[in-house]
């Protein structure tokens, strides 16, 4: 590896000299433009806006445009002579919790290389770092920008890991996140089991660039005269959505299921529970209707309990009408006809009002 940049780490009264190197590199194949019935490499010219005349490379110089829209030419010496740009040292500000600082704003990473003949400092601070669980916050000048940089400790090596400035961060407003769906407690929890059954410490090796690799092997096939692969039209799905969210927690049941989780029968009665649950508001309203109605029938169910009371006694006074009559019996045709009576009026009793029953009652005890 070739260094980039030469300088010293500093923090406090103590310099650490250094040298960076660029810690990532791409892996990507790069297409070229050719013309496509020969292969033959295209090649781009450098032309001027206004006449289209071609201009040399050494020609060519950088220019900054302006407030008032006038193009301002500054060479390289122009930008070598800004103070930054002869300060060759990593400034530390401050030493921040690691937890602090959110990984959305780190960008491009750089190894720092011990440049003294003693790396005494160099482990120094390395092991100050890791024992503290701290990043040291820094700024330095790279290639015409002043780098806002976290410094920390990436196995057993300083790495310097460039963040992004406050305003090169957009904020996260998304359209799609206005209206929340509601998510019921039990999908929550089946989401958490499926999790579970999927931990596992990180191993990036174990993963692989699926698309650089087929397009190797496609470009290998192309070359000796074959084809690698045979592109497979998917019918598009008309699926507006609803059938996903209907079938969410299915899913994730059987997702935990396939993992080798388990999904308890408690889980399902709260599923149940859930589903009868998921429109509170209409749930409540209906419940109070029912017990609204239930209330309703069971009002007249007391007054029809209040007219079979009299009847009771109706029966009671019939028995004793009955009683009467038999011992009366004997007396003539003039009983005989009062207990046909009676027993008229007590067919009549179990159809009648208890107080029609009473009031026919009346003339027997007389006739007694």
């Amino acid at each position: 590896m070739r260094s980039i940049w030469k300088g010293e780490v500093s923090f406090g009264l103590v310099n650490v000299p250094v040298k960076v190197y660029a810690a990532t590199e791409d892996h990507d194949l790069h297409a070229r433009q050719v013309d496509k019935k020969d292969g033959v490499r295209i090649r781009y010219k450098k032309v001027r806006d206004d006449n289209g005349e071609e201009v040399e490379f050494s020609d060519i110089a950088k220019a900054y445009e302006s407030e008032e829209g006038e193009m301002v030419i500054l060479t390289k010496e122009d930008l070598a002579s800004l103070p930054v740009e002869q300060n060759h040292e990593i400034e530390v500000t401050e030493f921040v919790p690691a937890d602090q600082v959110d990984p959305v704003a780190f960008d491009n990473a750089y190894f720092l290389e011990p440049a003294s003949r003693s790396n005494r400092a160099y482990v120094l601070m390395r092991e100050a770092l890791q024992q503290t669980d701290r990043l040291a916050i820094c700024t330095f000048t790279l290639r015409n920008r002043t780098r806002l940089c976290a410094l920390r400790v990436y196995k057993d090596v300083l790495m310097l890991q460039t963040l992004l400035w406050p305003d090169e961060i957009r904020p996260a407003i998304l359209e799609g996140l206005d209206k929340e769906a509601k998510v019921r407690p039990q999908e929550v929890k089946m989401a958490a089991s499926l999790i579970e059954t999927m931990a596992a410490d990180f191993e990036p090796e174990k993963y692989e660039d699926d698309y650089q690799n087929q397009l190797k092997e496609l470009i290998e096939a192309k070359a000796a005269g074959g084809e690698a692969f045979t592109v497979e039209e998917k019918e598009s799905s008309d699926d507006d959505g609803d059938d996903e969210v209907a079938d969410l927690l299915a899913a994730l049941r059987a997702s935990v299921k396939d993992r080798g989780g388990k999904a308890d029968d408690a889980d399902d009665q709260d599923d149940d529970k859930g589903d009868d649950d998921e429109d509170s508001g209409s749930a409540k309203k209906a419940t109070s209707k029912k017990s609204g109605s239930s209330s309703a029938k069971k009002t007249p169910a007391k007054k029809t309990a209040d007219k079979k009371a009299p009847a009771k006694k109706a029966a009671a006074e019939k028995s004793t009408a009955k009683k009467s009559m038999s011992s009366k019996s004997d007396s003539g045709s003039s009983g005989s006809n009062t207990a046909k009576k009676s027993t008229a009026s007590k067919s009549t009793a179990k159809k009648a009002p208890a107080k029609k029953s009473t009031a026919r009652k009346t003339p027997a005890k007389k006739s007694a």
